[in-house]
């Protein structure tokens, strides 16, 4: 394979915030290993109770498409379930998590992502190699990928044309999340090489995967739409509708869980300096640019993947949610004695700080120069 050769971004290599983070590793290792029964069956055993979910969904309504509110209902689990999919299963696959001991049974769970639409192999990339390696970076992180539509990050040139309204119309641009995900974002990433992606890929993107790419996106849209219509003869209308409902009802779920853990207006977004270094040490960054949900419950632990444990996911990413609980207990304790930035909100107050964070970035005339904060 064809090496591309790139700088990246490095993390202010402070000693005592390495021993820091080494106390910090100890602790939560150390609270890990009294606990002695395997967690992770109970997210082997969603490897197939969630893809039954999703495509008892899909056959259900396909078998009653002349009940339309039925079909549509169908359709809105196909969504929710498509969310279910990725933060209970892809997520953790990404990291080996599911299987310590055949770590390849991973990659095979990772293929549930292209039939259900989205692309595992540049997903994998993003997410390890980007996100996990430099995120809320600009530039540097894909999940905040600057466009022409929002502006995230508070520093940099004013918001222009329509961001100087991002805070009024994103209400009806975020449910088409994924529509951008599946049809336009995963094409970018294989194609545009001035994508984010194409800096920190060290390896060129194999054939293999163009075709995968092209293969399983036919297929989803030959079992969603074509199977329907022209096989199974429900009405084209009612196909289609329930279809754009499917993916308005995942991207809104979607953008529930994932968007109150790094974009709040009281969260960091470090940028490099004119050496591509970081202002914060590895440990620190994460603590600045990532904060939990409160609220912790067993809907949260069995149904969304402890999602709102996300500073103990990115510290710890090696363990999977299952072990969220005791770690992020050992964190938030860690935090206070070590004054560290730990920060957790409600749901609703996550998302209103969001909020709070696209319309400052609309509204003010931002931070041309700034390249620490």
């Amino acid at each position: 394979m064809e090496t591309l050769i790139h700088n990246r971004p490095t993390y202010n290599k402070l000693e005592g915030d390495t021993k820091l983070f080494s106390e910090l590793r100890n602790r939560v290792n150390a609270r890990v290993s009294i606990i002695k029964e395997d967690r992770d069956k109970i997210i082997r055993l969603k490897v197939f109770l969630l893809p039954i979910l999703y495509f008892g969904s899909y056959f259900t309504g396909l078998f009653n498409g002349d009940k339309p509110w039925l079909y549509i209902s169908c359709n809105i689990m196909m969504g929710i379930s498509l969310v279910l999919i990725y933060l209970n299963l892809i997520h953790e696959a990404a990291h080996n998590n599911i299987f310590k001991k055949n770590k390849k049974l991973n990659k095979v769970v990772m293929y549930m992502f292209d039939l259900i639409g989205a692309n595992s192999y540049i997903f994998e990339k993003r997410h390890i190699i980007s996100h996990h390696a430099y995120p809320s970076v600009d530039g540097w992180d894909t999940d905040f990928e600057q466009s022409s539509a929002l502006k995230i990050y508070p520093h940099g040139e004013p918001a222009k044309g329509i961001q100087k309204y991002q805070h009024y119309f994103v209400f009806f641009l975020y449910p088409l999340f994924l529509f951008n995900w599946l049809f336009i974002r995963d094409f970018r990433d294989f194609f545009d090489k001035k994508r984010i992606i194409s800096k920190v890929h060290v390896k060129k993107i194999p054939g293999i995967e163009y075709v995968k790419l092209f293969f399983f996106k036919i297929f989803y849209f030959f079992y969603q739409l074509f199977v329907p219509i022209f096989i199974v003869g429900i009405a084209w209308k009612l196909v289609v509708s329930a279809w754009i409902i499917q993916i308005l009802s995942g991207s809104i779920f979607a953008l529930f869980v994932l968007l109150p853990v790094h974009a709040l207006q009281v969260n960091k977004f470090p940028t490099v300096d004119s050496n591509l270094n970081l202002p914060y040490s590895w440990v620190r960054h994460q603590f600045e640019v990532t904060n939990d949900l409160s609220g912790a419950n067993k809907f949260s632990r069995y149904v969304l993947g402890n999602y709102n444990y996300h500073v103990a996911h990115h510290l710890f990413p090696s363990y999977s949610y299952e072990y969220s609980d005791e770690i992020t207990d050992e964190i938030r304790k860690f935090a206070k004695e070590k004054n560290l930035s730990y920060k957790t909100f409600p749901i609703f107050t996550a998302l209103y700080k969001h909020y709070q964070l696209l319309k400052k970035n609309a509204t003010s005339i931002g931070d041309v120069m700034e390249k620490t904060m």
